[in-house]
């Protein structure tokens, strides 16, 4: 066989892109076609090198339907995607590439007009017969009603984590105090009331101590809060990584599955 179409071959595979969304057919198009320009500035890497090599926590099918334009990616998945190419590979500040990205992400979002709310799920009571799943029981007057929770997360609440400080893997002597903070954007409809950051889990050897819980405080659409945590970092040196999800008074989480939990993550010196 003649070794020149062997090389022709793979060079036509080694060639084939994904095609580019056209920029002027809609607000995500562009945004997609931004993500397409970042991926070309690092190099053009496949997906499986961007997941396998440059570390993006996310899937294959996600990096790349980011880049198609035809739906907005969350806003993981285009951290992931930006994080990897802008920061791992060309360089950029986290911070400052965190930001830009989140002002182009937030401005691709299309928020349509709310419809007219129905009866919020907390507050609708059923009598029994109209209500096949139990979850909770009230007795009065005689009559037995039963109680249906609001649903999480709650359609139209969105938030957007903007910066941070103490980047991952910094190191602090033992018995010290520092405060982890977080800019945090209330993106969506929903106005953040009696909400708090609550402990989810921990990792590490060292003996470093926060709060359980933080109030998050009243955040209207749109508006920035500075979340912070004080921090000890104990006497025994190690790793310590602790994260939070935003939950109401009762500890339910308001975002179960929709976003990774804010965390810090440090070295402790001997």
């Amino acid at each position: 066989m003649d070794g020149s179409v062997i090389r022709d071959d793979a060079s036509r595979k080694r060639g084939r892109k994904q095609q580019r969304p056209d920029p002027q057919e809609s607000p995500v198009a562009e945004f997609a076609w931004q993500l397409c320009e970042l991926k070309d500035a690092a190099g053009d890497p496949s997906y499986d090198r961007m997941r396998s090599e440059l570390g993006a926590a996310a899937s294959k099918s996600a990096l790349s339907a980011a880049a198609r334009g035809k739906d907005l990616p969350s806003w993981e998945t285009t951290w992931e995607f930006v994080r990897c190419l802008a920061v791992g590979v060309l360089g950029q500040d986290e911070n400052t590439a965190r930001r830009e990205w989140s002002r182009r992400w937030e401005s691709a979002r299309t928020v349509p007009e709310p419809d007219p709310e129905p009866p919020r799920p907390e507050s609708r009571w059923w009598p029994k017969w109209l209500v096949a799943g139990v979850v909770g029981v009230v007795v009065a007057a005689g009559a037995v009603w039963w109680w249906w929770p609001e649903e999480r997360p709650i359609p139209g609440d969105a938030s957007l984590m903007l910066s941070e400080t103490v980047p991952d893997g910094t190191e602090f002597a033992m018995r010290q105090n520092f405060a982890k903070t977080w800019e945090v954007r209330n993106v969506g409809r929903e106005p953040w009331e009696g909400r708090y950051l609550a402990q989810v889990f921990r990792e590490g050897d060292a003996a470093c101590t926060a709060p359980q819980r933080v109030s998050v405080g009243d955040v209207a659409p749109g508006e920035t809060v500075t979340l912070a945590v004080p921090v000890f970092t104990g006497n025994e040196p190690g790793r310590c990584k602790i994260a939070w999800k935003m939950v109401d008074e009762d500890g339910r989480q308001y975002f179960p599955e929709d976003l990774r939990p804010v965390f810090f993550d440090i070295r402790i010196r001997p």
